[in-house]
């Protein structure tokens, strides 16, 4: 009989609800102040998770009043991915964690137990918390609205008079696992992204002043060397920085032509007259200075000649 009364207290004030809803839009005096706040801020800040953002969550255990204990942290888990400047920093999948704040199991004659669960945060990519709350416009306090509309499947009746409570009559409370819910960023929210892997903006390039250097020589086709450095053949244009530098020009059969100039900008014109390398030349010997002697020509030993051999005596 309870639960008949009840259903039917809930069903005459749905219309009432609908009526002041739909006044509280058509009057702007009667908008929270953080509706107010928003419209007169202009737009929001960059890298920043607004307030009110819509954080979708799956209920990640089977929660009952029947061993629910105060305090107990409840996992949650983000059903869908949310991004800041088209960068994820509440990835799908990531923990959020709500905590009873009071439970009651239920008791004899027929009174229900009672379940009180605050959303408090979910954690970023960054491994950040960002603070969640159960209504979006954060009108009427509280973390404990968002689990009523999911929940209307086990007859939980919801009195918006008293937003902190969920009740059932005659039984205990029981949310299975996997229920999903909606629950809402707690005020906005400025963020690192350096944290979420982008990289800072680089600051613009130091620009170096340059001067032009016009090289051209005589003849042409020789090489041009910067600070020893080679850099082109002549003719050229060459950009080269403001300072003190060394500028030579090298041919082969040419000598080498150098200049030192101090550069401060604009266009510098350098030509390069080549001369042609110096060849050594023997030094002829001098005509008075007598010729040096001829070596004589070397010798044969002649070998010794043999004695004639004596004449036969005649005979008588």
């Amino acid at each position: 009989m309870r639960n008949f009364v009840l259903s039917l207290l809930s069903l005459a004030l749905c219309p009432l609800l609908a009526a002041q809803q739909t006044l509280a839009t058509a009057n702007p005096a009667s908008q929270s102040p953080n509706q107010t706040a928003a419209i007169q801020s202009g737009p929001p800040q960059p890298h920043t998770l607004l307030d009110g953002t819509p954080v979708k969550l799956r209920l990640s255990q089977t929660l009952s009043s029947a061993d629910a204990k105060v305090g107990q942290e409840i996992p949650f888990e983000v059903v869908e991915e949310i991004k800041v400047d088209d960068v994820v920093v509440l990835p799908k999948g990531a923990t959020a964690i709500g905590t009873v704040t009071e439970c009651n199991p239920k008791k004899s004659m027929g009174r229900a137990g009672k379940l009180n669960l605050n959303i408090t945060y979910a954690r970023l990519a960054d491994q950040e918390k960002v603070a969640l709350r159960a209504t979006q416009d954060n009108k009427g306090g509280g973390h404990v609205g968002a689990m009523t509309g999911a929940m209307v499947a086990t007859a939980i009746v919801f009195f918006p008079a008293a937003p902190l409570f969920l009740f059932i009559h005659g039984k205990d409370i029981t949310i299975p696992q996997g229920t999903q819910i909606t629950a809402f960023v707690e005020g906005d929210m400025h963020l690192n992204m350096a944290n979420f892997g982008v990289a800072p903006a680089l600051a613009a390039p130091t620009v170096v002043s340059q001067a032009s250097l016009v090289v051209d020589s005589v003849p042409p086709g020789a090489d041009i060397e910067i600070d020893g450095a080679f850099v082109g053949n002549t003719p050229s244009t060459v950009p080269v920085a403001n300072g003190s530098h060394e500028v030579t020009v090298k041919k082969k059969g040419f000598a080498d032509w150098t200049r030192k100039l101090s550069v401060t900008g604009g266009s510098i014109h350098l030509s390069a007259d080549l001369d042609p390398a110096s060849v050594p030349t023997e030094t002829p010997a001098s005509p008075s200075a007598p010729a040096p002697a001829a070596a004589p020509p070397p010798t044969t030993p002649t070998p010794p000649t043999a004695a004639p051999a004596p004449a036969p005596a005649p005979t008588s």
